[in-house]
């Protein structure tokens, strides 16, 4: 998951072209990335043949594209698919197998998890109680089970209605909500982040940084599969120093013809 993340900012896909890619698609020689399709997740009522993830075989503007990724990527893709013996034709991020789901939850002794982050509020709850996960919304693992265990022992008396846990449907494709719930909510609270963090912001990251160190604007329109190059200039206002970069660029052209000042050349008045 942490090369998913990895090569999610390095080359700015979005989440359907990521979860789609096979090893075929990366040209390790060249480290050329081509992206020529996208899976997307449906209610299987409106699937062909009832299934959860269709493959369209072109991602949003209906054309394949290609772009280049560092050689730290790529050296890290070609040695995931090597350690897991994945195919050409193998999904490079797959849905890992999970443990089956025990009927004994372990609860830890809240005074010894700490507190959460401040809430909008300025609050700080203690990590495993009802508190935490209401008013705090803290969603990590202590959390999320001190919230189970309330709403098991209310089902168990009657007073709500059994709901059946929710399973991932999947063919090998990582589904979005399980990805955003199980290991991008509890990283997010972990390194400390505003829960507004998103997946989809490494992508919009992946374009500002890329502008920020003087990339073509229709450079970056290619490489991120905008229709439109209006689409690509939002990013543009998310730079803080790119008037700086228009002055900077100004004052070489303006300097490219003059010579320094030598020892013995007088200054003009």
């Amino acid at each position: 998951m942490n090369l998913l993340v990895e090569t999610a900012i390095e080359s700015g896909l979005r989440w359907g072209e990521l979860a789609e890619l096979r090893p075929r698609d990366l040209d390790f020689r060249t480290g050329v990335l081509t992206v020529s399709r996208v899976v997307v997740e449906l209610c299987p009522r409106f699937h062909p043949e009832g299934h959860r993830f269709l493959i369209k075989q072109y991602p949003k503007d209906r054309e394949h594209r290609r772009l280049r990724l560092g050689a730290g990527i790529v050296a890290k893709i070609n040695a995931h698919i090597a350690e897991h013996g994945l195919g050409d034709d193998d999904l490079l991020f797959a849905m890992p197998e999970l443990p089956a789901r025990s009927a004994v939850r372990a609860v830890a002794d809240p005074a010894t998890l700490g507190l959460t982050s401040p809430n909008e509020s300025g609050r700080r709850y203690r990590h495993g109680t009802l508190s935490a996960y209401a008013a705090g919304r803290c969603r990590c693992e202590h959390c999320r089970g001190a919230y189970a265990s309330y709403r098991a022992q209310r089902r168990a008396a009657g007073r709500d209605q059994p709901r059946h846990p929710r399973v991932a449907q999947t063919d090998g494709h990582i589904p979005r909500w399980w990805f955003r719930l199980r290991i991008w909510l509890p990283a997010v609270e972990a390194a400390q982040l505003p829960t507004s963090t998103t997946v989809h912001g490494l992508r919009h990251a992946h374009a500002s940084w890329l502008l920020a160190g003087g990339a073509d604007l229709q450079v970056v329109k290619e490489r991120l599969g905008h229709s439109s190059i209006v689409t690509t200039q939002k990013y543009l206002g998310t730079l803080d120093e790119i008037d700086q970069t228009a002055i900077d660029a100004l004052s070489r052209i303006r300097n490219r013809g003059k010579k320094p000042d030598g020892p013995g050349r007088r200054r003009s008045a």
